[in-house]
C-alpha cells in the first residue's frame, strides 16, 4: 500500500522549476530515504507532503487524502530550520506541542529531555544548533503519527552525537508508520534505510527499494555519487 502518491506535481519558484510534472509513489511502513543535491526540490517536497505549500501543479495525496488539515493530523514534519521561539524555554515547547496534538505524549517528551541532557528550564535562544535539533526531535518523535517527514535531522549536530540521535529515531516511531528522511549524511544512515527516492534536475531519477539498488554490491553512497556526477 503506498502512504504518498504524486501525479504531474509541479513547483516552480517564478522561472525556476524545482519539481516538473514528477510522479511517484511510496510504500507504507518503510524508513525511505530522500537524496538529492542542494536545489533540487528535497525542501519543498517535504513541506508539499507537510500541507505547508499550496501553490503547486499537479496532484499529492497522503493515505489518500490532499496534503491539509486531515493529512496535518497524522503527519509529524521536522524541518531543517527550527520552528520554536526564542523566548520559550524548552518545557513551554513542550507545553505548546502537549496543547497542539492530540497524539502528543507528553511524559515521552521529557524524558527525552533528560537523556539529551536538555534542561526543562533552558531558552532555546541560549542553545546551540545541535542542542535545539534535540529538542525538536524530542517533540517531533514524541508524537503517534503515521507519518514521519525529518529534514535534515542530525545536520548541526558531531558525530559523536549522531549514533545516539540515529537509535533514538529509530526506538521511537511505531513500526507501522512511515518516516521519511531527507539527509546528505548517508554513510550515518544508510543501515536504516529500506527505501530510497533520488530526486534532480526536477525529477525522479530513482525510486525503489534499497535491495534492489545495492543489488550490485554498490552502497546508496556510491549510487548517489554516481547518479549525481552524471545529472548534476
Amino acid at each position: 500500500m503506498s502512504v504518498i502518491t504524486a501525479s504531474g506535481l509541479t513547483k516552480a519558484y517564478g522561472n525556476n522549476v524545482v519539481l516538473n510534472d514528477i510522479s511517484f509513489s511510496l510504500p507504507e511502513g518503510k524508513i525511505i530515504g530522500l537524496f538529492g543535491p542542494n536545489g533540487c526540490g528535497k525542501t519543498t517536497l517535504m513541506k508539499i507532503l507537510s500541507g505547508l505549500i499550496h501553490d503547486y501543479s499537479g496532484e499529492v495525496l497522503v493515505n489518500g487524502n490532499k496534503p491539509g488539515e486531515k493529512t496535518k493530523a497524522i503527519t509529524a514534519y521536522l524541518p531543517e530550520q527550527t520552528f520554536v521561539h526564542d523566548w520559550m524555554r524548552n518545557i513551554d515547547a513542550v507545553d505548546y506541542f502537549n496543547d497542539f496534538y492530540s497524539d502528543f505524549d507528553k511524559n515521552k517528551a521529557l524524558e527525552m529531555l533528560k537523556r539529551f541532557g536538555l534542561s526543562e528550564k533552558q531558552k532555546s535562544k541560549t542553545m546551540s544548533k545541535g542542542m535545539q535539533e534535540k529538542l525538536l526531535l524530542s517533540l517531533v518523535m514524541s508524537r503517534e503519527a503515521s507519518l514521519y517527514i525529518l529534514d535534515e535531522p542530525m545536520g548541526g549536530v558531531d558525530p559523536a552525537t549522531r549514533g545516539a540521535i540515529l537509535d533514538f529515531i529509530m526506538q521511537n516511531y511505531s513500526q507501522k508508520s512511515t518516516l521519511l528522511i531527507s539527509t546528505h549524511l548517508i554513510n550515518d544512515l544508510e543501515s536504516v534505510f529500506n527505501h530510497a527516492l533520488f530526486i534532480g534536475k526536477g525529477s525522479v531519477l530513482i525510486n525503489d527499494s534499497v535491495e534492489n539498488i545495492t543489488a550490485g554490491g554498490k552502497s546508496i553512497e556510491d549510487v548517489f555519487k554516481e547518479v549525481f556526477s552524471n545529472v548534476w
